[in-house]
């Protein structure tokens, strides 16, 4: 099943987005702490909102689901898609992260954020992606 040039699209987008933040790796050594975790929050943030938001058009024309929030997105996609369990636990802590990075910076959100990175966010961001684009390309679903 191939999906619609709008999923396409926003799914383009949100892998542009998630190969910045994974980038964050090369950083380390090029930056001090606080721009580090700054520039981490940022690609962070960018990347969760284009995310979120390809699951929600996903969702609505792939499955006929509507959901309204990052959280209610994530958690009917992990039901739909049948994402391994050890992502469950993940998904509220993600959301969780953005909405303090969002809504109370500061410097020790960043750093969370930024250690929190490796084994918590960019597995379940690539695990989201990977299923989406094998969903399109007709190996799943």
């Amino acid at each position: 099943m191939a999906c619609g040039e709008r999923i396409l699209k926003k799914l383009t987008q949100t892998e542009k987005t998630f190969r910045k933040l994974k980038g964050i790796e090369s950083l380390t050594n090029e930056l001090k702490d606080e721009i580090l975790y700054e520039v981490s929050a940022k690609r962070f943030e960018y990347t969760f909102e284009s995310l979120w938001k390809t699951v929600k058009v996903f969702l609505e024309e792939e499955k006929g689901i509507i959901c309204n929030s990052p959280m209610d997105c994530f958690k009917q996609f992990y039901k739909t898609m049948n994402l391994d369990e050890k992502f469950e636990d993940k998904i509220p802590k993600t959301v969780r992260f953005r909405n303090e990075i969002m809504h109370i910076y500061d410097y020790e959100t960043a750093e969370f954020i930024y250690k929190n990175l490796e084994n918590n966010v960019i597995p379940l961001f690539e695990e989201i992606i990977v299923n989406i684009k094998n969903y399109c390309q007709g190996k799943g679903g």
